[in-house]
């Protein structure tokens, strides 16, 4: 699909700036909407900044007028909605931004993409497609040995789920009544280049480095399942080039460990790429090893206990799987952070990384 057109909402953020850069390797034509709050951020696009295929607006989803003014402009092929407020934690403090952007923008979104369908030409409405980015938070809780499969049925537990869940039936919606040729993603959690130090595995590294506790919720033994970003991205490229409209596909790592796993893995790439012995901040505390670092801290409220994702859908239909294993995704995420000192020291500007998602103390 090289010279397709495609609008990337939520573009200039962690999973956005990473699927632009996946899109334009693939030559296709992106325009970002983004509002470039405090994670999405100009400095993640930074390197593209004179790439004539690259367009990026900053705006919200929300602006009816403005997304219908991008769509007759550049009148993508395909629109990818990632724009949405992400962290569980932030939800808790304060659901309302939440609401707001991945529920309501949503839907002025999707409504505003439907009339600009509905007039499009027939070769270019039969080409079109709106892919709805979205997680697997949306299920709830897995049991033991489960698996999440697309037909497995919505349980969120958080403010942040209850919205994104909120968005996937609207998206099923539009489609089941307008006939828009929408699709839905499930992905499980992302790791990688770009993303913001709120989130477990970068706030982990940054800590560590700067030898500070690593703060671990509840008793550590929360299971997740991770996928490096770059595989993701490739997942929705798929998706959109290949899925059949009206269907949802879960994209999963394949890597269901726990937090307590997930932080001494961590503490062993470190290790490997920056010894403690040659760290001063750590020489400093007296700690022998990153894991030294580790602390249990008193859980979240509505903390799912495990998830877990079946990509077998995916892998059937559209030939996706994910690349990288998770030692290898865990080397190159940890090398970027260590290689990417400015970019940490802006986005601090931004969070200092202190506890978030108390107000359900």
């Amino acid at each position: 699909m090289q010279g397709t057109v495609a609008l990337v909402t939520g573009g200039a953020g962690f999973i956005g700036c990473n699927l632009v850069r996946h899109l334009r390797a693939q030559a296709w034509r992106v325009v970002v909407l983004d509002k470039l709050t405090y994670a999405g951020r100009r400095e993640n696009l930074a390197d593209l900044a004179r790439d004539r295929d690259l367009v990026l607006v900053q705006g919200d989803i929300g602006d009816r007028s403005l997304v219908t003014d991008l769509l007759a402009r550049h009148r993508p092929a395909v629109v990818i909605n990632l724009a949405a407020e992400t962290h569980v934690d932030r939800s808790i403090d304060s659901p309302r931004p939440f609401v707001e952007t991945n529920l309501l923008g949503t839907f002025e979104l999707l409504d505003a993409v439907r009339l600009h369908w509905r007039a499009l030409p027939t070769e270019e409405r039969e080409r079109f497609r709106f892919l709805h980015v979205s997680t697997d938070e949306v299920y709830g809780s897995a049991a033991p040995d489960e698996r999440f499969v697309e037909s497995t049925p919505y349980a969120p537990n958080s403010p942040y789920a209850a919205s994104k869940a909120g968005a996937d039936h609207l998206v099923r919606a539009y489609h089941s009544t307008y006939d828009l040729p929408a699709l839905v993603t499930n992905c499980s959690n992302n790791y990688g280049p770009f993303q913001f130090p709120e989130k477990l595995i970068p706030l982990m590294i940054l800590n560590a480095v700067a030898g500070q506790d690593l703060p671990i919720y509840g008793d550590g033994g929360n299971v997740r399942d991770w996928i490096f970003v770059e595989d993701h991205c490739a997942g929705i490229r798929r998706v959109a080039e290949s899925g059949r409209p009206g269907e949802k596909y879960n994209l999963g790592g394949g890597n269901a460990i726990s937090n307590l796993e997930i932080v001494d893995r961590l503490c062993a790439e470190l290790e490997r790429q920056r010894p403690a012995r040659d760290n001063p901040a750590l020489v400093a505390r007296g700690a022998g090893q990153y894991t030294d670092l580790k602390r249990l801290v008193v859980d979240r409220p509505g903390h799912d206990r495990r998830y877990a994702i079946d990509s077998s859908k995916a892998e059937r239909e559209l030939g996706w799987k994910p690349a990288h294993d998770l030692a290898g995704g865990l080397q190159a995420t940890v090398g970027w952070y260590l290689d990417n000192p400015e970019w940490c020291r802006v986005m601090a500007s931004a969070y200092g990384r202190e506890r978030l998602g108390v107000a359900g103390f």
